[in-house]
């Protein structure tokens, strides 16, 4: 990796693109440090670590790298952006208009649906604005002066500050997809998760030095076991029958079908981890429910109810966005009209069969990956009292590796795009 960073540094073309890239994430990084008027920010932070940490949204500070609990201009950091395209992305598949769209279109049709996404984004950054202040607001009854200002004026404020950082981090991620290095969205997600490194490494060097001997182990191996199957894939052989035309003959070469064995990402992990934390969130916001009984041992994110819950719906996801994914009977139909077929089984119906049943094995295979990633740090949190203090998220983990090696891939395939215009210029 550090060597493809130091062979694209020498190309003056991808030199840009990365200087870029680091100024969009430097200017992210400080205005996710600029307050909010009108809100208490060290008051709102000491009782985010002490009550909010272990509900869904700690998952949200993670992601915006602690902006969320310290309710900066970029506290809803790219949620929005992430809900709306999942919404717009499950609409398009429900909703026939959007549907075509999507692939009658081109790429007129797709400017179209990023422009809803856009929308949709403003709509939720509004919303969610709003829902962080009634949240603040909410906590007066408990003793709490998280906004300390009263009327319509500190509200809008606040507001709208929220709703316009979740458009300026929206136009951050789109400025480096088209003018950088990767993913915007994803480099963002990056540096977010990247920030808190440092605190990690403090409080490992804390600790008593054989569990930090094993921790830091553990997470080697766990890095190259995400990287081992990130790249895994299964792969389908598919032959095309030769056709004559006139005096050529097309087609009869032998291709694959690739299913990666990661095909969903991280994404049931982190709707796993919303969805899981939604009862606790619930009590957190109920006067007298987050020093119950019931949120204390079924809904603590160190009970075993809450790890088996966890795992149920990873499994869930794994297999729902696999459904999204892969249409077996539209892959089968693609190959039958342009004369492919898998060896050993009849185009059609056969066919699909045959690669539903491959998927389905392949989700059962990632699925139980992504338990035992997002699952080990929970258990070490359990057997090792000091680790619960290191906030490692499996969903943070997958994230880091997974951006870093898509970095890395999209510079070689810079690279190996300008060594040959190179060779034929």
């Amino acid at each position: 990796m550090f060597s493809t960073l130091a062979n694209a540094w020498k190309i003056p073309e991808l030199r840009k693109k990365l200087m870029f890239t680091v100024l969009i994430l430097l200017i992210y990084r400080l205005c996710s440090v600029i307050p909010v008027p009108f809100i208490d920010a060290a008051q709102l932070a000491t009782y985010f670590e002490s009550t909010l940490s272990n509900t869904i949204l700690g998952l949200y500070d993670a992601m915006s790298g602690s902006a969320f609990s310290t309710a900066t201009v970029l506290a809803l950091g790219i949620q929005p952006y992430i809900n709306s395209s999942i919404i717009i992305q499950l609409l398009t598949i429900a909703i026939p208009a959007l549907e075509r769209m999507a692939k009658e279109e081109g790429e007129e049709g797709k400017k179209k649906i990023e422009r809803i996404t856009r929308y949709t984004t403003i709509g939720l950054g509004f919303l969610l604005g709003f829902a962080y202040y009634a949240m603040m607001r909410n906590y007066e009854s408990q003793g709490l002066t998280l906004i300390t200002g009263e009327g319509f004026l500190p509200a809008a404020v606040i507001i709208l500050a929220f709703a316009a950082g979740s458009c300026f981090v929206m136009w951050m991620g789109e400025q480096i997809t088209e003018f950088g290095i990767g993913n915007g969205i994803s480099m963002i997600l990056f540096a977010n998760i990247i920030s808190g490194l440092p605190g990690m490494l403090s409080r490992l060097l804390g600790m008593d030095w054989w569990v930090a001997t094993i921790v830091a182990i553990a997470m080697l191996l766990l890095v190259i076991f995400i990287v081992f199957i990130n790249d895994a894939e299964r792969r389908i052989p598919i032959q095309y029958a030769k056709r004559v035309v006139g005096r050529k003959v097309y087609g009869g070469q032998n291709t694959n079908l690739p299913i990666k064995v990661s095909m969903s990402g991280v994404m049931p992990v982190i709707f796993a981890s919303s969805i899981c934390s939604l009862p606790a969130t619930v009590c957190a916001f109920v006067p007298g429910w987050a020093d119950s009984w019931v949120n204390k041992n079924l809904f603590a994110p160190n009970s075993w109810p809450y790890f088996a819950a966890y795992v149920l719906m990873i499994f869930f996801f794994s297999w729902f966005y696999s459904t999204i994914q892969y249409d077996p009977v539209e892959i089968s139909n693609n190959l039958k009209k342009n004369g492919g077929f898998i060896p050993g089984f009849r185009p059609g119906k056969p066919t699909s069969e045959f690669i539903q049943k491959v998927i389905n094995k392949i989700v059962v295979f990632g699925a139980i990956y992504l338990a035992i990633v997002a699952g080990l740090p929970m258990l070490a949190g359990n057997l090792m009292t000091d680790v619960q203090n290191l906030a490692i998220g499996g969903t943070s983990v997958i994230i880091v590796v997974g951006v870093a090696l898509e970095t890395v891939k999209a510079l070689e395939a810079q690279m190996l795009m300008r060594h040959y215009k190179g060779f034929l210029d």
